[in-house]
């Protein structure tokens, strides 16, 4: 629900329906079990020398491989994508402590 309420609010994200951002959210949950552990790794001397702000990229890389494997998903650039996975990551962070005080 939250990645299709985003991708009608930002203008370079689209997703064709209700059924496509299931699957993005699917495809998502895959990538970051998967390639992220394995992209934080990798670019971990990055990550210590920018202070920890180099895994905004990896999770706008991961966004941006979800677009490339999911039809109905678009991201118009790697900035759209950095904006999605910013925004995407503080409304779950915001839903999941609500849903825990309750």
């Amino acid at each position: 629900m939250i990645v299709y309420v985003l991708a009608n609010f930002l203008p370079g994200v689209s997703v064709d329906g209700f059924g496509s951002s299931i699957i993005v959210v699917i495809v998502l949950a895959i990538l970051n079990i998967f390639v992220s552990p394995i992209l934080k790794i990798i670019s971990l001397p990055i990550t210590i020398l920018t202070l920890g702000l180099f895994s905004f990229v990896i999770n706008a890389i991961i966004i941006m491989l979800c677009a490339y494997f999911v039809n109905g998903f678009h991201v118009e650039s790697f900035w759209y994508a950095l904006l999605f996975s910013l925004i995407l990551s503080f409304v779950q962070s915001l839903v999941g402590g609500l849903s825990a005080q309750s």
